[in-house]
């Protein structure tokens, strides 16, 4: 039997949220961006529009002595047609910093999407509440990470003890954006990403700009990255170029260098990581693009394009590793806050062996976390370029 929920009810606004660029209001509540209003006007992507729509990084965080804390949320899930349904995202509940606590919820919308056609539908659902109880009463910092792969609409706030802000906690602030990958697309819960884990080894606030498919550099990413306050900036690329076939290399090397000058236009001096893709076999000397593939039952990746086509501009991953290289190195000598890191660094062939990517493309769970230590030691180690 489920006790009558808490009496206070807090409203949702902007000041409870860390990781979000924008807070819109709809119908049911209020729908956390992880792009501003301005970029999201400049899309016409669906993909994109999905994508930063789910909260990855996105955390609510305030102060109670609450015992009992209830979140009403209205989840939009997605459901690839011709594979199996993904369990329920979950909540990640920290207490002080230290994971305390995990839930899901039901109900909620279904977005059924075809991958061979691109076409989507969408069937209504209820809202539902996600509900954490027996805290301490002790005065305590909350966090309640929301599911990096579902749309959340978050209703309301209801706790037994009232809600407090916090204010700047001192930390600095790192801003990153990527791929599915970054996203935590296979991740098994919103800490567990590899950018949400090597924040928390490093003791950053993270705003995760990392988007499922849609790693593409968008002027519209890059201007809302120069916009956006930070004291830590990182960019990886390569993965979503190759498998959407999206450019060629004439085209890759400038939008690269304009993505870079636009960011430095707000960040001039601030220490900038370029990253690129980890160990993807498939699309190493192949190029996109890539495809799906339900022919063993499962969903599975592969690239479609013609290792010959290299030599007419086509990308690959070894490719772009051995450009970006170049244009930081190029850049460098007169940005010296401008950085690189192979991304086979942060998972190679050895782990590939090891670890191989379930299904053809993104990390598991062991995986993501395994890429998280590894970049919080490259990046944030004494040695790295992000060291305190």
């Amino acid at each position: 039997m489920t006790s009558a929920p808490p009496s206070i009810t807090t409203p949702i606004t902007a000041d409870l949220l860390r990781g979000a660029l924008d807070l819109e209001r709809t119908a049911q509540g209020m729908l956390p961006h992880r792009l501003p209003a301005g970029a999201r006007a400049r899309n016409t992507d669906p993909q994109v529009a999905m994508a930063e729509a789910m909260p990855s990084g996105v955390r609510l965080v305030f102060r109670t002595r609450a015992t009992v804390i209830e979140l009403d949320v209205l989840a939009t899930k997605m459901v690839y047609q011709g594979a199996p349904p993904r369990p329920d995202g979950r909540y990640d509940l920290l207490v002080d910093g230290r994971l305390a606590g995990q839930a899901t919820a039901g109900g909620g919308k279904v977005l059924a999407i075809d991958l061979t056609t691109g076409t989507t539908t969408v069937e209504p659902g209820p809202v539902a509440a996600v509900r954490f109880a027996d805290l301490p009463a002790a005065d305590k910092e909350v966090e309640i990470w929301l599911p990096q792969r579902e749309i959340t609409e978050l209703v309301a706030l209801r706790t037994d003890a009232p809600v407090e802000t916090v204010g700047d906690r001192g930390r600095r602030v790192w801003l990153h954006h990527g791929s599915s990958i970054s996203h935590g697309s296979d991740a098994e819960s919103p800490t567990g990403t590899w950018p949400a884990v090597a924040a928390g080894l490093a003791g950053v606030e993270l705003i995760n700009l990392g988007f499922s498919g849609s790693a593409l550099l968008d002027p519209f990413t890059a201007r809302a990255m120069r916009d956006t306050p930070a004291d830590l900036i990182s960019v990886k690329i390569g993965i979503n170029l190759v498998n959407s076939d999206a450019m060629r290399l004439r085209a890759f090397t400038p939008a690269v260098h304009g993505f870079l000058d636009t960011v430095r236009d707000g960040h001039p001096d601030t220490p900038l990581l370029v990253v690129s893709s980890i160990l993807c076999p498939i699309q190493e000397d192949t190029p996109g693009p890539g495809a799906a593939d339900f022919s063993t039952g499962t969903l599975q990746f592969i690239a479609t394009g013609d290792p010959a086509e290299q030599a007419a501009g086509k990308l690959t991953l070894r490719v772009i590793r051995a450009e970006l290289a170049r244009i930081v190195a190029a850049r460098s000598a007169e940005d010296p806050n401008l950085h690189y890191l192979d991304g086979l660094q942060l998972y190679g062939e050895a782990d590939f062996a090891e670890l191989p990517l379930p299904d053809q493309l993104h990390p598991d769970p062991v995986a993501d976390r395994r890429i998280g230590e590894r970049f919080a030691a490259l990046a944030f180690g004494p040695d790295g370029p992000f060291a305190a």
